[in-house]
């Protein structure tokens, strides 16, 4: 494939990005028979347009994580929905859980099993939306300040209230995925009410499609080590995830996206 002119190169790493959720520059070299140098050129001009994100190794699609999340149900919606649903299946009958905001948690929320009780606990105005006529759902709204960016429910008094309530399962939101700096956040509150109610659960959940992967937002909210269970796209390499695995990282990967998935029920696979 060496043959392929520039805007053909990237017209096809633009498809890469978009099926896969990121791609490495050693990988396309591969791919397309050129140097990695190529490809680096091809991602830097391709930044630069705004058409990706530059990480280490190679690129990501532009991060909705910088979006409002009351946007983002609309973003990656059939990749969030596949998460959503294997996600949705750790949740055991007659337990409480906390689902945090975010358009893959919203995901989640709406592929909680309409036969089990279960009770969720939410501080998401847009999770309330998808649960709030389930019978089954018993739902507890974290009351305080409503933080119209993140349509999350923010400051002190969600904290308090977070507090006080012990969950069997806590979904949490994740601007930034690593493997050694952990989950992180691009909101100093968003990340002090994900520790917050972290502390009050049993076990944690997060689901990120894969351009949350190789970002280090400035907060801090689960540790590399904490021991959560992570559920990713199908993307993400058994290399990948072996560097979560060996830091005590439950990976979990759905499957590949096809063009049936809206209409599927996957399994998942773990890693």
């Amino acid at each position: 494939m060496s043959y392929l002119l520039l805007e053909q190169r990237q017209s096809l790493i633009k498809e890469r990005l978009g099926a896969r959720g990121r791609v490495l520059a050693a990988e396309l070299a591969r791919e397309l028979e050129v140097s990695e140098d190529t490809i680096r050129r091809d991602l830097r001009e391709m930044a630069a347009a705004g058409l990706c994100r530059r990480v280490y190794g190679g690129a990501l699609p532009i991060s909705p994580a910088s979006a409002p999340n009351l946007e983002r149900p609309t973003n990656f919606a059939n990749r969030n929905a596949i998460l959503g649903k294997v996600a949705a299946r750790l949740v055991p009958p007659s337990s409480t859980i906390f689902i945090d905001a975010g358009s893959t948690n919203a995901a989640v929320a709406m592929e909680l099993s309409r036969d089990n009780n279960i009770t969720v606990v939410t501080n998401s105005i847009v999770v309330l939306g998808a649960i709030a006529n389930r019978s089954n759902i018993e739902v507890i709204l974290i009351g305080g300040r409503l933080d119209q960016r993140s349509g999350a429910v923010l400051g002190g008094r969600a904290i308090k209230d977070a507090e006080s309530i012990h969950t069997d399962i806590c979904f949490l939101g994740a601007s930034g995925v690593d493997a050694e700096a952990g989950i992180t956040a691009f909101s100093f509150e968003e990340a002090e009410m994900g520790r917050s109610v972290a502390s009050a659960s049993r076990s944690i959940v997060v689901a990120a499609t894969l351009d949350k992967f190789g970002t280090r937002a400035p907060f801090a909210v689960v540790p590399g080590d904490e021991g959560y269970t992570l559920v990713t796209e199908h993307g993400l390499s058994s290399q990948e995830a072996a560097t979560f695995e060996r830091r005590g990282i439950n990976v979990i990967r759905a499957p590949a996206m096809t063009a049936a998935s809206a209409d599927s029920r996957p399994r998942g696979d773990r890693v």
